[in-house]
């Protein structure tokens, strides 16, 4: 466990130390990271250059212009921390100052604007070695302010750009307690962190689709996405403007249910909303509260999941929305665009289940309200009873007496549809059954999840699966 210090506390140790040194380049919100560090007293030996290229004439002659002009951007931050240190390293000679291990910080942000329509968000990040003869590492966030004060934003960003040149110099070494400091004198209602990325030789065996789960878990945000290479994505780069096509699932592992309905189900979507695939995000949804199931998160198993999704080329999302409407709303707030979702039979009467919504004034209603909101489609996939053998679809499954006629309003007005272009001989496989037989090494499983899973489960020893002895083992 870290100590907390305040910002004054900080910026006068990072102050005080004389192998730190560098600059500070702050676009949009003033230099409000910098004036902790004048203030906290011993500055000269640890401030290199402070400045504010605030003209977008100005910025663009020290840095290059910008795609589409835009200047909130990672790219920008990133040439900012990389022309910043080259300068460094050009202008201070190395010889006088033999042990100096050197940084750039530097944020590009926009707050709240003046009718208070558009909160604010930015970039923030370090470039940093962490020891004088290594190579630099850089950590990136992304922010969106919620405070409804210009003013206010404004010191939440210096406390933050505090917090993370200090936690960049004294927890590189232990980047969860890193990210946890970087809410010191923060408070979570006023920002969130919705994506982070660490590279450089200090963070060589440093997974940032596990940092990303750390801001999940840290309430810090609800929720973040990566790709199918592992890299972490900011939300609104991936969601902004599109038609978005998700599938919840524990996917422990997944199976070729799975992809029979995220597959045929996506068919339905783009011929329903007339889109195609380039137009459309295909997403993979996995809970918290589902990799909490059984108990507190295990990591080794989280990145089993992710690494199989990634395999077959997926998109990931993980959340902090239990409820279904809850995960709609995140994604409404990034497109206008069209919405679908694939499900179970079994998660469709977990929706249709008041329990759920006791939290809401508004109950059952308020929720569909904003579950089926914009022409949002259900694609329901058939259960087959593992006991009756009975086929429970849109038609057959029974929904409480109470909510008989507003399931069957959904239902007319086709915001549920059956898949019905599924493969018949998938309706008898269950996940659960097969994580038993790998655990337990029985085999049969091999054929019930998507070509060259079951060996890549195997080579790594996934969900718990050993290779059966062999009597040369014994010989």
């Amino acid at each position: 466990m870290y100590q907390k210090l305040t910002p004054k506390q900080k910026a006068l140790t990072i102050n005080l130390d004389p192998t730190i040194y560098g600059t500070f380049a702050e676009i949009g919100a003033g230099q409000e990271t910098v004036r902790h560090f004048f203030r906290a007293g011993g500055a000269s030996g640890t401030i290199a250059k402070a400045m504010s290229a605030y003209d977008k004439d100005f910025s663009d002659a020290i840095y290059g212009k910008e795609v589409k002009n835009r200047y909130v951007t990672q790219n920008r931050l990133r040439k900012m921390l990389r022309y910043e240190v080259a300068l460094i390293e050009e202008r201070i000679s190395r010889e006088n100052h033999p042990n100096r291990k050197y940084f750039s910080y530097a944020n590009t942000v926009t707050t709240i604007n003046f009718d208070k329509t558009v909160k604010g968000h930015g970039w923030v990040g370090i470039r940093f070695q962490a020891n004088e003869n290594e190579d630099y590492n850089e950590i990136v966030i992304h922010v969106k302010f919620k405070e409804n004060d210009a003013t206010l934003q404004q010191e939440t960003l210096g406390n933050l750009g505090v917090n993370l040149i200090f936690g960049a110099f004294h927890y590189y070494d232990n980047p969860r307690n890193l990210i946890e400091s970087l809410y010191d004198d923060v408070a979570k209602d006023n920002l969130e962190i919705d994506m982070i990325d660490f590279s450089g030789p200090a963070f060589t065996y440093v997974d940032n689709r596990l940092m990303s789960l750390q801001l999940v878990k840290n309430g810090m945000t609800d929720a973040v996405i990566f790709n199918s290479e592992g890299n972490n994505m900011l939300p609104a780069d991936v969601l902004y403007k599109k038609n978005i096509f998700a599938v919840r699932g524990s996917f422990r592992p997944v199976t070729k249910v799975n992809i029979d309905m995220l597959k045929n189900g996506l068919d339905m979507f783009l011929k329903d909303a007339i889109c195609t695939t380039d137009e459309t995000e295909v997403l993979i949804e996995i809970t918290i509260s589902n990799l909490r199931a059984d108990g507190d998160i295990d990591e080794r198993d989280f990145l089993d999941r992710v690494d199989i999704l990634g395999k077959l080329g997926y998109t990931v999302i993980i959340s902090n929305y239990s409820e279904y409407y809850r995960l709609i709303d995140y994604f409404a707030s990034y497109t206008t665009g069209n919405i679908g979702v694939a499900m179970g039979v079994n998660n469709l009467l977990m929706v249709f289940d008041e329990r759920y919504y006791k939290n809401l004034s508004g109950g059952i209603l308020e929720a569909f309200g904003k579950f089926f909101r914009n022409g949002m489609q259900v694609y329901l996939y058939p259960y087959k009873d593992p006991e009756t053998h009975e086929l429970l679809d849109s038609s057959t499954l029974k929904v409480e007496e109470n909510l008989k006629e507003l399931y069957k309003y959904f239902k007319h007005n086709e915001r549920i549809v059956d898949i019905t272009n599924y493969n018949p001989e998938y309706l008898e496989i269950y996940s659960r059954d097969i994580l038993k037989k790998i655990a337990c090494n029985i085999k049969g499983w091999e054929t019930q999840v998507p070509e060259g899973i079951a060996e890549m489960i195997k080579d790594r020893g996934m969900f718990g699966y050993k290779e059966e002895l062999s009597l040369k083992q014994f010989s």
